[in-house]
């Protein structure tokens, strides 16, 4: 579908991607597909290209999601401007397709909660707003709402959060998607029964809570708040996977719930979602407004009623998975590759092309 599609990978020094990895976690946790694009792009050799003057597009990889310094082990991305400001200072000085177009047919990930605003708390995030280098670039992000958003004012395309493909492989090997399901509802994650306002903000606008309060000993609801290595056993035993908005819409759980054959229920409004054209979301998924959490019990019981078996037939269409999954070699319709069939649509930004057809 886009063979003649050619990509150029900056080789940059280590400091920028290699290094990082000397810490496991770089390579597998959520945002992880920063990793995974990379080696995947990397190995696709009919695409890529080692001739920068034959290339439609231009890759930068910079990971910026591997700094785990924090108390909470969580990520630190506030190094982020000044890596990937500094790479672009080293590749605009070492070659010249960065200039000819100022970025316009350079490409980035930026796999975190707010994409290139690089910051996990929205207001914080929009006052910082998209680095003014990275405005003209082409961003691959998991971040995306269908209102304007100054975090995805930017020429992008919405990306699935990364999960490790062998740790899905490997619970299926264990609890086949078609199996028993004898948990209706589940949710595992953060929960606060007393949330902290941060600067004016509640974590997941307290939809959680709400979710715990109401349904906490409702025997139709799994919920769990404390982590559990093996939480995936449990999303295969599940008919529903509560995919509750945190601190940004979007959510692992998303990936995990698809893959897994768990039915996701998104509670995220305005929300959008990634590789709609692979992925009938409508089709394989519920979506419940934030405001009707506490009618979540009704709803899902009419659906288990109705039309869950319809659901779960698409959902278990093994394409639907596989569009979601990143892997080290590209598999035709999967996560890289829906990526690379979105960017083939962006061909106008070639500079190549663009001068092929004004000659």
């Amino acid at each position: 579908a886009f063979k003649d599609l050619k990509i150029f990978i900056y080789e940059l020094p280590s400091e920028y991607n290699e290094d990082w990895l000397s810490n496991k976690r770089c390579s597998n946790h959520l945002f992880a597909s920063e990793v995974a694009i990379h080696r995947a792009l990397m190995n696709t050799y009919d695409l890529r290209t080692f001739d920068p003057y034959e290339a439609d597009f231009f890759f930068v990889p910079v990971y910026v999601s591997c700094n785990f310094s924090t108390v909470n082990g969580f990520p630190a991305i506030g190094h982020a401007r000044s890596l990937i400001s500094s790479a672009i200072q080293l590749i605009s000085s070492n070659y010249p397709f960065w200039n000819r177009t100022q970025g316009s047919d350079h490409i980035f990930v930026a796999s975190h909660d707010y994409g290139a605003c690089f910051h996990a708390m929205e207001d914080r995030a929009i006052d910082d707003g998209i680095p003014d280098f990275m405005k003209n670039s082409i961003i691959l992000q998991t971040f995306g709402v269908n209102y304007k958003h100054p975090c995805q004012d930017v020429e992008h395309v919405v990306i699935p959060p990364y999960i490790p493909p062998e740790s899905v492989r490997n619970t299926l090997e264990n609890s086949p998607l078609t199996g028993n399901r004898d948990i209706m509802v589940f949710f595992r994650g953060k929960m606060e029964v007393h949330p902290k306002n941060v600067s004016g903000k509640f974590y997941g606008k307290k939809v959680r809570t709400e979710i715990w309060r109401r349904y906490n000993g409702d025997q139709r609801f799994y919920l769990q708040r404390q982590r559990f290595a093996g939480y995936q056993s449990e999303i295969v035993q599940s008919v529903f996977c509560l995919c509750p908005l945190g601190w940004a819409p979007w959510s692992p759980r998303l990936v995990e719930s698809v893959a897994l054959g768990c039915v996701p229920v998104i509670i995220a409004d305005g929300i959008q979602l990634p590789f709609p054209s692979a992925v009938k979301w409508s089709e394989i998924s519920l979506t419940v407004a934030e405001r009707d959490v506490g009618k979540l019990g009704r709803i899902l019981e009419h659906v288990a009623k109705t039309n869950l078996s319809t659901i779960q037939k698409n959902l278990w269409d093994p394409a639907v998975s596989k569009a979601l999954l990143f892997n080290d070699h590209m598999q035709e319709g999967d996560a890289t590759w829906q990526v690379l069939e979105s960017l083939y649509k962006k061909l106008d930004r070639s500079y190549k092309r663009s001068r092929v057809s004004s000659q």
